[in-house]
């Protein structure tokens, strides 16, 4: 039997499974966030231990019999996050959350290097990644930054519970800023912008490489018969990958989440930092992958209808009926999505959503169909940055919560011109993907090749030429928006 760990921001997930990848048990607890002052996020790592032993403790109870046969657990975790360790294995402070801004200033001095940051680093550095939140404590929190003796990333401070090791993985590694994404290695120049050596880091490893063994105490507790071993894992986006079986070129997919995701996986390294682009190393060797983010996707959604007092079952409906007339689209008016700032293509962490073109005709399903618009218009610009290095993908499968909405898919579909695949998916994928990498640690497993593999399709939906050239005309509007209306967008 073989676990998955996902340590998410609003919970830790965990699925139990056999041989034949079949979840026997799952469990779930949730987690919470601390915003201590405007753009501040973090989280204590206090929590994600007991939060994983209550899980742990869930799965036992459902599947005892199968749960003490387990042979090995995989973790994913949520990305970015700097978690500080003393000499002693404690924790400085609280973890620095990914969704953090207050080192905006700082990635401007990471950057600020005799050399090209970015060429290393395949990315342009933003205050989600690590390094720059690590910038901001050497100077705001100088006593705190003497006492660091590792930095660890969320998921590895649960591996470090686990097995008393230090160690990450090249997926979750590539967003700290301090990786060579080429060459799959720490850099000591990266590293140096953070005034940090190796000797901070955890040691590297590939996602389906062993890490170490349960601790005995640990073993113990929960009446484990084996000497269950830890795989690398993978950072959250990774492990999902993993978990639909997309590590190969041609695959893709595009999670409509509370953010927006476009992924696909490269098989040499390539980079498009001018667009904000995501260049990061796979959870299996020898593969990269590109990403594209937005910040805010359904929770776009979510937002109109608290505002228009409308289900967001009944938007839709709204919505669908709307866009079946093609002169009540043309007079649309347009919603750029950036509630909480943008990362692809704008990297613009003060940028604004705003509403464009209102009447005192406007209504509320015109309102509603202007997020769907916008949302999806960012999805578009995400792909088209990705295609600009890379237009090597064909299937595209779609995730998230957005993709319940036959009707946003088929939007989506003649929007991207592509086929879009909707799959049998999971609130415990990115625990599916880590599950099938610990799997890579069983001996008794001879063709490893085929752990990895593809989910299953419920359904697919395919471009309809009636609207796309209106949706063109009006997606060059919408982009126009955002540089014509840049000054009166920021916060600040």
């Amino acid at each position: 039997m073989f676990i998955g760990i996902d340590l998410g921001t609003s919970s830790v997930k965990m699925i139990l499974i056999d041989y034949e990848q079949n979840i026997l048990a799952t469990s779930s607890t949730s987690l919470t966030v601390q915003n201590p002052k405007d753009g501040f996020s973090e989280q204590n790592p206090s929590e994600w231990i007991d939060a994983t032993v209550e899980c742990l403790e869930a799965l036992k109870l459902k599947k005892p019999k199968e749960f003490s046969e387990t042979i090995s657990i995989g973790i994913s975790g949520h990305m970015h996050g700097a978690t500080l360790i003393d000499k002693k294995g404690s924790v400085i402070r609280p973890c620095i959350l990914w969704n953090d801004t207050r080192s905006h200033k700082e990635c401007l001095e990471f950057e600020n290097q005799r050399f090209d940051v970015r060429s290393l680093s395949g990315n342009i550095t933003m205050p989600g990644f690590t390094a720059p939140k690590v910038n901001w404590l050497k100077k705001n929190e100088q006593e705190n930054f003497d006492k660091i003796f590792k930095v660890l990333l969320p998921k590895d401070y649960l591996r470090f519970y686990l097995t008393g090791e230090y160690y990450s993985e090249m997926s979750d590694a590539s967003g700290t800023l301090w990786l060579d994404i080429k060459k799959r290695e720490w850099s000591d120049q990266l590293l140096s912008c953070s005034f940090l050596e190796q000797k901070h880091m955890p040691t590297l490893v590939e996602g389906n490489q062993e890490t170490g063994i349960l601790k005995n105490t640990l073993k113990n507790k929960f009446k484990f018969k084996h000497n269950v071993k830890v795989v690398g894992g993978a950072g959250d986006n990774a492990a999902a990958a993993a978990g639909m079986g997309i590590t190969e070129t041609k695959q893709s997919f595009v999670s409509l989440g509370t953010s927006g995701v476009f992924f696909t996986p490269t098989k040499d390294f390539l980079s498009n930092t001018g667009d904000a682009v995501h260049s990061f190393c796979h959870c299996l060797p020898n593969k990269w992958h590109l990403m594209s983010v937005m910040l805010s996707a359904s929770n776009c959604l979510d937002w109109v209808c608290s505002v228009t007092n409308t289900s967001i079952e009944q938007s839709l409906k709204n919505v669908e009926s709307f866009y079946s007339d093609q002169y009540s689209i043309s007079n649309a008016p347009f919603f750029l999505p950036y509630l909480s700032g943008e990362r692809t293509p704008h990297n613009d962490p003060h940028i604004r959503g705003s509403f464009h073109s209102i009447k005192t005709t406007t209504d509320a399903t015109q309102l509603q169909y202007a997020v769907i618009e916008g949302v999806s218009f960012g999805i578009l610009d995400g792909v088209n940055s990705i295609a600009k290095v890379n237009n090597d993908f064909e299937n595209i499968f779609m995730v998230g919560g957005g993709s319940r909405s036959s009707f946003w898919i088929k939007f989506l579909s003649t929007l991207l011109n592509r086929k879009l695949s909707v799959c049998e998916q999971s609130e415990f994928g990115a625990a599916l993907g880590v599950a099938r990498l610990s799997m890579y640690l069983d001996d008794s497993i001879s063709d490893k090749n085929k752990l990895i593999k593809e989910i299953k399709v419920s359904k697919e939906y395919k471009p309809n030429a009636i609207n796309f050239d209106l949706l063109m005309k009006r997606y060059s509007i919408w982009r126009d928006l955002y540089s014509s209306n840049k000054k009166s967008l920021l916060t600040t």
